[in-house]
């Protein structure tokens, strides 16, 4: 009677010790499956698929990484839910505040999808559940299983703050006039922007070529009055060149953020004063051509007031993009800082529930269940 009650135990201890690997096993695998599929989603939104292709491409890599991580010897299957319906293992939606434990999971925002929620289970509908060893004796034979996780990075941004790991925020002290911006973004070289530059992702390269970006001159070419285009003073209002310099290779400091109350973003009426100089200095070309290439974020600005080194740029958008080629000497009709948009990922990013306050900026993707 004492083996019996011995065996019994053994066993007990097998299967529970097997069972709770196993979850963490599948939790594991809803985590990663989820982080890559927001990933993916993303970035393939950012090579200009439409966002029906790009969650398919979601879809798949969700599968491709659950398969590849074992949840008790075997890699599951997710049921990838290509109709999307709420109820289904794999969700698209949209969240408006991560912090928030009851935010509603919006499946109807198209637009503004920016989380993925995947669940990973083994159960007698998909994967099978999971075998057990020693409690068969007792006529259990299998135990079913799942986990789900939520991925999602914020799309709409509104601003920035000091990131809470103190490092910087890569912000190009350079803008540009809404309505160039807004016509930059139509993306047609029909309407006569040029494709002359091709970023390669593989080496992080620029190099002459078409790649179905058009680029744009961030200055000097499409001035149209004294206060278009230039530089924003962030941080010290008497910033140096080197303040510049600086700013342009390493990104906007803590310390630089300071001066304006830690946080530098759009107020209730989706404005934000700077002030600046028109033009940009020859003196930070240098620094502009060893950052070819870089993701950067640069504002948007609306209206400009008072001329030179006294002008103020109220701005009302940030653009992800990166600089494609960069020549400040010479005569005028030669200089140029030419763009193209390009992605900028970074923490410190502020929410805004407003779309269209950003594009191509972005917080890093994060686990929010």
């Amino acid at each position: 009677m004492l083996a019996i009650v011995v065996v019994g135990m053994v066993a007990f201890a097998v299967d529970i010790g097997y069972i709770l690997s196993s979850r963490e096993e599948v939790q594991r695998t809803a985590d990663a499956a989820a982080l890559a599929a927001t990933w993916e989603f993303v970035d393939k939104l950012n090579d200009k698929y439409d966002s029906a292709d790009c969650q398919a491409f979601a879809r798949t890599e969700a599968n491709d990484y659950s398969t590849a991580n074992k949840v008790g010897n075997i890699g599951p299957v997710v049921d990838t839910n290509a109709t999307n319906s709420p109820t289904g293992d794999m969700v698209f939606g949209y969240i408006n505040d991560f912090e928030d434990p009851n935010a509603p999971f919006d499946t109807t925002a198209t637009d503004r999808f920016n989380a993925i929620r995947v669940k990973v289970r083994r159960d007698s509908g998909l994967n099978g559940e999971l075998p057990l060893f020693f409690a068969r004796i007792f006529g259990v034979d299998s135990q079913a299983l799942q986990a789900q996780a939520t991925a999602a990075l914020i799309r709409d941004v509104k601003g920035f703050e000091i990131p809470s790991d103190g490092t910087n925020v890569m912000i190009l002290p350079i803008t540009l006039d809404v309505e160039t911006w807004c016509d930059w973004l139509d993306d047609s070289v029909s309407a006569g922007w040029a494709d002359n530059w091709t970023y390669i992702k593989e080496t992080q390269r620029v190099v002459a070529g078409d790649d179905g970006f058009v680029e744009i001159d961030l200055y000097p070419r499409g001035m149209t009055n004294a206060g278009n285009r230039g530089m924003v003073d962030i941080g010290s209002p008497n910033n140096s060149t080197s303040d510049i310099v600086r700013q342009v290779l390493y990104g906007v400091s803590p310390e630089d953020l300071a001066y304006h109350g830690d946080t530098l973003e759009l107020d209730s009426s989706g404005h934000l004063d700077l002030s600046g100089d028109t033009g940009i200095s020859a003196g930070v070309e240098d620094a502009l051509i060893s950052i070819i290439g870089e993701p950067r974020v640069i504002p948007i600005f609306e209206s400009c007031v008072g001329p030179g080194e006294n002008c103020v740029y109220t701005i009302c958008a940030w653009q992800g993009i990166r600089i494609m080629s960069v020549n400040l000497a010479g005569p005028m009709s030669k200089k140029h800082v030419t763009i193209q948009v390009g992605p900028c990922w970074g923490h410190g990013t502020i929410p805004s529930t407003t779309v269209g306050t950003s594009k191509y900026v972005y917080s890093p993707v994060i686990l929010i269940e």
